[in-house]
């Protein structure tokens, strides 16, 4: 991630992005583009429940005007309604344009497919006009950009850090960095201890799906989550964050464990499971011939501070007999 100071008179030294304090105007890159801002912004909206936890954790809420993005797709916890506050949700799934300009805000948190589809009518270049800065989720960046590179934690770190530049909450950002770094340490450390005698169990990720399944693939962060937690994805071959395979590609990795994803919906994962115990071919897996399930919610599989919990579950889980 790159960092610039962009000056009214002289150029900064490079170390001022470091400091305590962010020093404005200060420049971050936004998907290989500059992104300046002139102070932190006041008049904040964010995307997806993911991204309100990242704002959360550097106690934005100050600075937030709103949330989209949540209801529509899932219930919000006791914990993240309370964190949450009075701070509306101004759309329960994706935002038009018109909701957006009309609420005023100077800041917009979102990424690709996560509140904004390249080529739609919310962008970057469209909420511009409106003096709305769009700062856009790290992971969701392979969608605009050629040179791709496989998902690594190093994403989540990043947004983090660029959202404390933005907010002047260097500080705070660079005490969760911390923290989430030596958790995940501490992570392939017990697995060294473990001993490597065996291979890695091999991941599936379920999301939904029938006909075909809604999976993870190598460039999203449940990737690099498997990765860290020392699976491995059965579907990291996915030239994709998020897609579809067949149900006969996964059921050839025959995969040892498998993530559901917990929408927290009537039936939830259960039904994920259930579906998965019926079908022709998945049954005969080693994971769901010994039950081996591992339910996770979105946001713990999206890029956000639930990451690194759910790396300690997975890797929890993948060491269990």
């Amino acid at each position: 991630m790159k960092f610039f100071l962009i000056p009214t008179l002289l150029l900064l030294p490079f170390s001022f992005v470091n400091a305590a304090e962010t020093q404005y105007p200060v420049t971050v890159d936004n998907c290989g583009s500059p992104l300046t801002f002139d102070k932190a912004p006041s008049r904040a909206v964010v995307h997806d429940i993911n991204l309100s936890e990242m704002a959360f954790a550097l106690d934005l809420q100050k600075s937030m005007i709103g949330v989209t993005g949540i209801t529509g797709w899932y219930k919000m916890s006791q914990s993240f309604k309370e964190t949450l506050g009075d701070i509306p949700e101004l759309a329960p799934k994706y935002p038009t344009l018109e909701i957006l300009v009309s609420a005023e805000p100077d800041f917009f948190f979102a990424g690709w497919n996560y509140g904004m589809k390249v080529g739609g009518e919310v962008t970057p270049q469209t909420l511009k006009p409106y003096g709305i800065n769009t700062l856009v989720l790290s992971e969701s960046c392979i969608h605009t950009q050629s040179n791709k590179q496989g998902a690594t934690m190093a994403l989540l770190y990043d947004d983090i850090e660029k959202l404390g530049v933005i907010f002047n909450k260097q500080s705070k950002a660079e005490s969760l960095i911390k923290d989430w770094k030596s958790r995940v340490q501490k992570v392939t450390e017990q697995r060294n201890i473990a001993g490597n005698a065996t291979p890695p169990p091999r991941i599936f990720l379920y999301d939904s799906g029938e006909d075909k399944p809604f999976t993870a693939g190598k460039y999203s962060m449940t990737n690099a989550m498997i990765e860290a937690a020392g699976g491995e994805n059965v579907t990291a071959n996915m030239e994709t964050s998020w897609g579809v395979t067949s149900w006969e590609n996964v059921a050839r990795e025959n995969p040892d464990v498998i993530i559901l994803l917990d929408y927290q919906t009537a039936n939830g994962a259960d039904s994920l499971q259930q579906f998965l115990e019926q079908h022709p071919l998945m049954k005969h897996t080693n994971a769901v011939k010994s039950s081996r399930y591992v339910k996770l919610r979105y946001e713990q599989l999206t890029p956000g501070p639930a990451n690194i919990q759910a790396i300690e579950k997975l890797a929890n889980a993948f060491t269990a007999q």
